[in-house]
């Protein structure tokens, strides 16, 4: 696991104390060791840097950039079956220095070319440098794991695996991109392809993109699709058939993530997703797996006594973190600096502070990521088939065109209900679109467009995401398995990826995410509806897999959703923290708001009125970003 970092720069301008600047700001992401190397090409100067965090082959042989023939590598990630790779390249007549899985990307791709991913099971984002070719090849996992953003502009490439490593480069120049605040604004993350910065990107997962040096053509190209697998004939097999399949996915899956020359352990919050990975993994050890989780004195938010119970059951080595307002107010002046693109997921404070706790006993931790979009686990998808396909469509028509001509202000009672204009907005916008994609997105947002409208001062366009052009379904695709294409396409990468990446690599933990292994996705698209959702039961099929292992009593509960009490939080300690970045002095320092509603709403929020806090938090949590980034830049 690494930060890599790097530039392509067809003016030559860029010096190696640059390289290395742009290198060193990922110190977190690696501190074991680094690597730094400028490259000089008839047409370009190229730079490649690497910070390095060991976790396979812990010698000097694993050290980036590294060389073979015509090629320069430098890689973030893992391979878990790397071995099984390096022992098909063996056989074909390679031989290696090294026990790492950077030396086998490195072969495989001189062997097979660019269909070398088809080969790796793993997580990873990767630069090749081929001199033959004159070109630069970048490329990022299926999912979406590993970061990778680009910036082109001016005859000047630079990639890192995140933003605040391009900013050491004197070419990067930060215009901030209205049309991404809003996506911001909306869904609290920015989706793929699109940053913060104008002329600045994401490479989207599955996704790798060329730079030809002799012309400074840019292509992208996909080379998987979650999508392929939701077209195909659904599978059929028994219920049973198709649980025992999952299991003896899901025990390949955990073990290879269990692959390190360093301690593992993993994230338990109790729930299903972390519950599975537990208690397969624990089941056939001797020793003990260490776990972590984080626990409140907020009831209604602690999840902890139940993990503990899950822990004790299944006989793991338990750590608790009970932590306090004073606790998340030391997370969050942080929170920039871990999220250097604006990044507001409600839970990004208990995942930091898990995080932290988790870095105290081990190198490697593994979280359970990925199991609501596989196997069905949110309730908006229930509510998206509900709202559309339950209602004809000749009444939905007719309710969205008679909600526009009222004020959801002025119906009484229901205006007093809690955030109640901006759900009455999102029943018209469904209604009038029919479409339980287009429900899930509005259902997703927590700041509609039109609000979004409202809060910024400066008037944008809009981008388009995979919420409206991820996938094209064939016609006998199941309503439930489109919704879980789009989800895996939207807020599993670039919101819950997101935050677990960012969050462990600030401490120099490895974040590894088993329930992402591409062969499970591949395999559940492909069944039925009713084995995710059955009955109004979510994940239907996962949770007769893990009542194998732990008894249903102990599991039958309430889904908690793993956020922090940031409600009872900032109406207390952290109160200061709202009337000072929300004041007309601090929103006149970013001139994006219109100041007049943003402190309408904090005031309404603070006094009590029945608004949502996340759109506070949204606002806020950009403010601080601004600051760091935009006003306080070095």
């Amino acid at each position: 696991m690494c930060g890599i970092a790097g530039f392509c720069d067809f003016n030559k301008n860029t010096s190696a104390p640059v390289l290395q600047k742009m290198t060193d700001a990922l110190a977190h992401r690696g501190p074991n060791d680094a690597g730094y190397e400028v490259i000089d090409n008839p047409n370009a100067s190229i730079g490649l840097g690497q910070r390095r965090l060991s976790i396979i082959d812990l010698s000097a042989n694993g050290r980036q950039p590294m060389h073979f023939e015509n090629l320069s590598l430098i890689f973030n990630g893992e391979i878990y079956n790397y071995n099984t790779v390096r022992e098909e390249l063996i056989k074909a007549g390679y031989s290696f220095n090294s026990t790492s899985d950077t030396e086998v990307i490195l072969k495989g791709y001189h062997k097979w070319g660019d269909a070398v991913v088809n080969k790796f099971i793993g997580m990873f984002a990767y630069i090749i440098y081929d001199s033959n070719k004159n070109e630069v090849t970048i490329c990022r996992d299926r999912a979406g794991v590993k970061p990778l953003y680009y910036y082109w502009n001016n005859n000047v490439l630079l990639f890192a695996s995140e933003l605040k490593s391009l900013h050491q480069h004197p070419s990067f120049y930060k215009e901030i991109d209205v049309n991404s605040l809003s996506l911001f604004l909306q869904y609290s993350y920015i989706p793929a392809p699109h940053t913060i910065f104008k002329n600045t990107f994401k490479l989207k997962p599955a996704h790798y993109l060329k730079l030809s040096l002799s012309n400074k053509k840019i292509t992208e190209t996909r080379y998987w699709d979650v999508c392929d697998y939701y077209n195909r004939p659904t599978l059929d097999i028994s219920e049973q058939e198709a649980i025992n399949e999952v299991e003896k996915l899901l025990i390949s899956s955990y073990e290879y993530r269990m692959v390190a020359d360093v301690p593992v352990g993993l994230f338990l919050s109790g729930g299903y997703d972390s519950t599975s990975v537990a208690s397969i993994l624990q089941k056939n050890r001797t020793e003990k797996l260490k776990t972590f989780t984080i626990g409140y004195k907020e009831a209604a938010f602690n999840e902890a006594p139940e993990a503990k119970k899950i822990a004790e059951y299944l006989g793991t080595d338990h750590h608790e973190w009970y932590v306090s307002a004073s606790d998340a107010a030391d997370v969050f002046h942080k929170l920039p600096e871990i999220y250097d693109e604006p990044f507001a997921d409600n839970s990004v404070v208990p995942t930091a502070l898990v995080s932290r706790l988790a870095s105290r006993h081990v190198k490697v931790s593994l979280s359970a990521d990925g199991g609501d979009e596989v196997f069905a686990g949110y309730n908006k998808f229930n509510q998206s088939i509900r709202y559309t396909e339950s209602v004809p469509y000749f009444m939905q028509s007719l309710f969205g065109n008679v909600m526009s001509y009222i004020n959801p202000e002025s119906i009484p009672y229901f205006n007093r209900q809690y955030n109640f204009a901006t759900r009455y907005k999102k029943m018209q916008n469904i209604w009038k679109e029919k479409s339980p994609a287009a429900a899930m997105k509005y259902i997703s947002q927590y700041i509609t467009q039109d609000e979004a409208f409202v809060f910024l001062k400066h008037k944008y366009e809009g981008y388009k995401t995979n919420f409206e052009s991820g996938c094209k379904f064939s016609g006998d695709v199941n309503t439930l398995n489109k919704l879980l294409a789009i989800d895996y396409q939207t807020f599993l990468v670039d919101n819950n990826l997101v935050k677990v990446d960012r969050a462990t690599m600030s401490v120099g933990l490895e974040g590894r995410e088993p329930m992402l292994d591409h062969r499970i996705i591949e395999f559940v698209a492909q069944l039925p509806a009713h084995l995710k959702i059955r009955n109004q039961t979510n994940k239907y099929m996962l949770k007769q897999i893990v009542h194998k292992y732990v008894p249903k009593e102990l599991m039958d509960r309430p889904k908690m959703p793993f956020i922090a009490p940031l409600t009872v939080w900032f109406k207390d300690e952290l109160k200061e923290k709202i009337n000072y970045y929300l004041s007309e002095e601090k929103l006149n320092e970013t001139g994006l708001f219109n100041n007049g509603p943003v402190m309408k709403l904090s005031k309404d929020y603070l006094q009590g009125k029945r608004v949502t806090y996340q759109k506070v938090w949204n606002i806020l949590v950009f403010q601080l970003w601004y600051e760091r980034w935009c006003k306080n830049a070095a």
